[in-house]
């Protein structure tokens, strides 16, 4: 939720008071001010933010800003429909969100590249994501593709491909920052912060898509489970899918974020190719083919 950082001065400040800063106190007042509906701060807050981030309606359901309960109801605003086309092709991988590429490849051993450095490059496991080396394993040598959500960005999270809820899994973390800066600062930034694990069984086998948690970032939500996050005690959570288990379809709407974070796709080795175009740096939209499950794998 922070604009780019300018000098590298400016940028070891801003990581440095990342240490310093109660990051669940914040949190929790920015939790509580953003579902204040006094409709005066409410519209200070929302046109306060447009101005910023210069955030454009043209796509939103409702486009009235004075329509919005809260600034959280807007920032978590839907889109009207047909906004975002999801790609028919049935083998074809989907964008879960609106955001830029932070990172995305083939998982190395057990590594996924977390910043490309001067001299190295700064890595983490995917059993320290997850929190859970027995879930890990699944995704040994597979893909992975990690997805930044900008304060301007539309902020609801999408399925990729279509796939069967399993269990939901709460980890307990910091509430770092999550931009460039701190991604090439903060050693194991993704497995450090509060993050909701989301595990699916696919066409594809396993997928695990990952919600981030950040500052500010004031809680998760999934689609019929409500919100997950902020949790008290922070002590590590899991709930099992109902049965019959929840069954999403490509581009069915997953969760949201209320306020910003980063989202991390998994998926497991031989299942799936990601397009060229998707790098570090480029920009993508709900719906936006991103991949293509390997052969005989197809999605619905």
């Amino acid at each position: 939720m922070t604009a780019p950082l300018r000098t590298p001065l400016t940028t070891r400040l801003f990581v440095a008071l990342q240490y310093l800063l109660p990051q669940h106190g914040l949190t929790a007042a920015i939790h509580w001010l953003t579902r204040r509906r006094e409709p005066w701060l409410r519209r200070v807050l929302i046109r306060g933010f447009m101005k910023l981030y210069r955030i454009n309606l043209e796509d939103a359901l409702i486009r009235d800003v004075d329509a919005f309960a809260s600034f959280n109801e807007f920032f978590t605003r839907a889109l009207k429909p047909g906004a975002r086309p999801i790609d028919s092709a049935a083998t074809s991988i989907v964008s879960p969100c609106d955001g830029a590429v932070s990172e995305c490849g083939n998982i190395v051993g057990e590594h996924l590249l977390q910043a490309r450095l001067v001299a190295k490059a700064m890595r983490y496991t995917v059993g320290e994501l997850l929190g859970d080396a027995e879930a890990a394993l699944p995704f040994i040598g597979g893909r992975f593709a990690t997805l930044y959500l900008a304060p301007f960005d539309y902020h609801r999270v999408h399925m990729p491909i279509a796939g069967t809820l399993r269990r939901l899994r709460y980890v307990p973390g910091a509430l770092f920052s999550v931009n460039g800066a701190t991604a090439r600062a903060v050693p194991k930034l993704f497995a450090r912060n509060e993050r909701v694990v989301a595990e699916f069984t696919t066409s594809a086998g396993p997928m695990a898509i990952v919600f981030v948690g950040a500052l500010n970032v004031g809680s998760i939500s999934v689609v019929g489970f409500g919100d997950l996050t902020p949790r008290h005690p922070r002590m590590p959570w899991q709930i099992d899918a109902p049965k019959p288990a929840p069954f999403f379809l490509k581009g069915a709407e997953l969760g949201r974020f209320n306020m910003g974070s980063t989202v991390i796709l998994l998926l497991p080795p031989d299942s799936a190719r990601f397009t060229a175009d998707l790098t570090a740096g480029a920009i993508v939209r709900v719906g936006q083919a991103i991949g293509t499950l390997t052969a005989g794998m197809a999605t619905r």
